[in-house]
């Protein structure tokens, strides 16, 4: 009888290849797509807020309840992982840098822990996405910086980079069964090849020189690492005309007080003059952080009307263990971070569609179909909807008519 897993994936684009790791390291084992089929459930975790840490806990909570053998991963491996194990709701714990033994993990008869070696990198090779035309391609792990709300850095381990040669090998491989997108993505993507005598640069044009890559997407970028080498080649035709550049607070006091390199006055002559490309531009944003006074946040706010984002990714602050933040006070109301919260949501919104209704044509990959209606993705990281007769699946489309809507555009073809 074949044993059934099902894997569960929280979390981040590195999160996501990780898993793909382990299914590409599976051997003798049936990979099914819905929990009730499964004979153990392995849970590839996220541990980068509280909220993070209390979806895990609830999955796991839920998946006990159908009495499955449950495997545990990832990056809340000390934060949520360990007290599991102690209570008994998990049969086993892993770090990382075991994941590429889960057949081994699999099969063991008794509990077990291991913890996560930092200084890791895989070696697997993924050979297929499977009903994907893009995927996700890890270049590099860990950080190097100390951002004091951070806990990524404890989990992940320093900036490590893979060689240029099993990055190309392992897109080669994906791009000749079918992939034409790729997303590299890393815990800390601007330092690719700092360790390796290579730059991003170097690597998106040897990406690009592969057949049967049409588009390449990039994870989150710290400002401090975009250099002119960089800003040279976005006119490339390869790239997506959409950067995601990580800002985390527009207020300079904040940005002090979180310990960031980034200074607001620099943001901006980065961001307008990528704007002026073409670019759709995506960052985060950290609400509630101690400190963040009124003055603060009212100041951070003008900043982001003057700043030419068409996305944003915001979330409330939570304290994480061994961390400087957590050592300070947590003097804003929850109440006030939401509606701080919600304040920026609106305010990218309203750019975003003021950015869509300026376009005129869009290159899009379409990705899956609900319903009576196929999605997908257009080269500014906007999302489409698209309504046909023809199975458009997995397909590259050109779009000149098509309505702005409220977060997503319509098309009928």
């Amino acid at each position: 009888m074949v044993v059934k897993v099902f894997f569960k994936t929280f979390g981040c684009r590195t999160n996501i290849f990780d898993t793909q790791i382990m299914i590409a390291s599976l051997e003798s084992y049936e990979i099914v797509k819905n929990e009730n089929e499964a004979d153990i459930v392995v849970v590839n975790s996220c541990t980068v807020t509280n909220g993070a840490d209390k979806d895990v806990k609830d999955y796991i909570s839920k998946i006990r309840k159908l009495n499955k053998k449950i495997l545990f991963t990832g990056c809340a491996l000390d934060s949520v992982g360990k007290d599991m194990f102690a209570k008994g709701s998990i049969f086993g714990a892993f770090g990382h840098s075991k994941k590429e033994e889960i057949s081994t993990l699999l099969q063991n008869k008794t509990r077990f822990y291991f913890d996560n070696d930092l200084s890791h990198l895989d070696s697997t090779i993924i050979h297929r996405f499977i009903g994907k035309s893009r995927a996700f391609i890890k270049i590099q792990e860990g950080c190097n910086f100390k951002c004091s709300y951070c806990v990524i850095p404890q989990v992940r381990g320093k900036s490590r980079s893979y060689q240029k040669n099993y990055i190309l090998s392992q897109i080669k491989i994906l791009a000749d069964n079918g992939i034409s997108e790729i997303v590299l993505s890393g815990t800390n993507l601007g330092s690719y090849g700092k360790d390796t005598n290579d730059t991003l640069p170097k690597l998106l044009i040897d990406i690009s020189k592969i057949s049967g890559i049409k588009r390449i997407r990039l994870g989150s970028l710290e400002p401090s690492q975009i250099n002119d080498d960089f800003l040279e080649i976005l006119d490339s035709s390869f790239l997506e005309k959409h950067l995601h550049i990580a800002i985390q607070h527009t207020d300079n006091k904040m940005l002090r007080i979180m310990n960031r390199i980034n200074r607001f006055e620099k943001d901006l002559i980065l961001f307008e003059k990528i704007a002026k490309k073409g670019f759709a531009l995506g960052s985060d944003f950290i609400v509630g952080h101690p400190f963040e006074s009124d003055e603060i946040f009212n100041n951070a706010f003008l900043h982001l009307k003057a700043l030419p984002l068409t996305h944003i990714h915001t979330f409330i602050y939570s304290p994480r263990a061994n961390t400087k933040s957590a050592n300070m006070p947590l003097n804003i109301p929850k109440a006030k971070a939401k509606e701080r919260l919600h304040l920026i949501k609106s305010l990218i919104a309203s750019k975003n569609k003021i950015f869509r209704e300026s376009k005129k044509q869009l290159n899009v990959l379409v990705e899956n179909k609900k319903g009576s209606f196929f999605y997908g993705l257009d080269q500014f990281f906007n999302r489409i909807q698209i309504k046909s007769d023809y199975d458009l699946s997995l397909k590259w489309l050109q779009i000149d008519n098509y309505k702005v809507g409220e977060g997503v555009n319509y098309a009928e073809i």
